[in-house]
């Protein structure tokens, strides 16, 4: 009966050298040329004789496939990889910024300016307008304000989310206009 590897979450927990506990293995050699079926003792010896490391390759094969590799140098170029992917994934995030009804022109320029910079790096934008005691009052003035907003950003995003009220909140999203086509 064979354990269960894996650990709290994920796929199973790579073992290497002493870890590998099963009978026989079949091994690779460094350069990918076959070695044969050995006890993992004798295995530990040849990767020993390299000065590399044992690393269970194909855990669920029968036999269980172990390469004689360099486990640092491995596990590095895997870092790496698992980085660049997650890098080129960028985009989609959602950025936020908030107005009042009577914010001033200045500050609504330079709030829009931050807007546009999100909308060019590939992010989403909500704009929320919050609203406070009495300004309820003056919903008109955020209407002009969401309206505003968009007709200055039409040239790098569009309207994903009309404006709505969430309770004191109004609430538009913009998303960029290359992802919006995809």
């Amino acid at each position: 009966m064979q354990r269960d590897r894996r650990g709290p979450q994920g796929p199973p927990k790579m073992r290497a050298n002493r870890d590998i506990r099963d009978r026989e293995i079949r091994v690779i050699g460094p350069e990918g040329e076959q070695l044969g079926i050995m006890s993992p003792s004798d295995a530990m010896n040849k990767s020993s004789e390299y000065g590399l490391d044992l690393v269970e390759v194909a855990p669920t094969a029968k036999p269980p496939v172990c390469r004689i590799m360099d486990l640092g140098k491995y596990k590095y170029e895997q870092s790496r990889k698992e980085r660049s992917l997650k890098s080129s994934q960028k985009g989609g995030h959602l950025k936020e910024v908030k107005f009042r009804p009577y914010t001033g022109e200045h500050d609504l320029e330079f709030k829009i300016k931050h807007a546009r910079d999100f909308l060019q790096g590939r992010n989403k934008v909500k704009i929320t307008l919050m609203f406070r005691g009495r300004e309820m009052a003056y919903r008109q003035r955020g209407w002009d304000i969401m309206a505003q907003v968009e007709e200055k950003l039409v040239d790098v995003g569009q309207r994903e989310y009309a404006p709505k009220f969430e309770g004191r909140n109004m609430i538009m999203v913009l998303a960029p206009k290359s992802i919006k086509g995809d």
